[in-house]
């Protein structure tokens, strides 16, 4: 693997450089974060611990990754500055703390169980009251819509013209 450095700028309010890097692995799979944090450490000549890789990112089928690293100056600063999941990205993978969905903290045991509600005694069941009924529809308005019918209008058309 070969590193190749495409922009490097310092950064002194943060207390840090920020580095954009090339990593090309040709006959490789994409590095790991430890790899990569390896390999800036050596390149900068720090300690591993200061160096901090924030992305990764490599083309389908390519054998370079583009990769954003944070180099400190101290420890201390980088505790304050990195976020925490930023932290657990670069630590080896058996380190790692997992969260996934529903596996969230889980609260603490009841001191006490509930007690069992008190028994009831046994009621008769209420009656519901009976539903109205409805009489049937009546003949007289389906009469009386078929006698409102208009009656056919005369056509002022001529008749089609009889077949020869």
């Amino acid at each position: 693997m070969s590193i190749e450095v495409i922009s490097e700028h310092s950064n002194p309010l943060l207390h840090r450089k920020d580095a954009k890097l090339i990593v090309h692995h040709d006959s490789t799979g994409t590095p790991d974060r430890s790899g990569i944090k390896k390999i800036g450490a050596d390149h900068f000549k720090t300690q591993p611990e200061r160096v901090y890789v924030r992305s990764v990112k490599t083309r389908t089928g390519g054998s370079s990754a583009i990769c954003h690293v944070e180099i400190y100056d101290d420890t201390k600063f980088a505790e304050r500055i990195v976020p925490a999941y930023i932290k657990n990205r670069n630590l080896p993978i058996g380190q790692r703390i997992s969260r996934k969905k529903g596996e969230e903290e889980k609260p603490a045991p009841a001191a006490a169980p509930k007690p069992a509600p008190p028994e009831k005694k046994a009621e008769t069941p209420k009656q519901a009251p009976p539903k109205e009924v409805k009489p049937p529809p009546t003949e007289n308005k389906t009469a009386a819509k078929t006698e409102t019918k208009p009656a056919p209008k005369a056509s002022s058309k001529p008749e089609s013209k009889p077949k020869s």
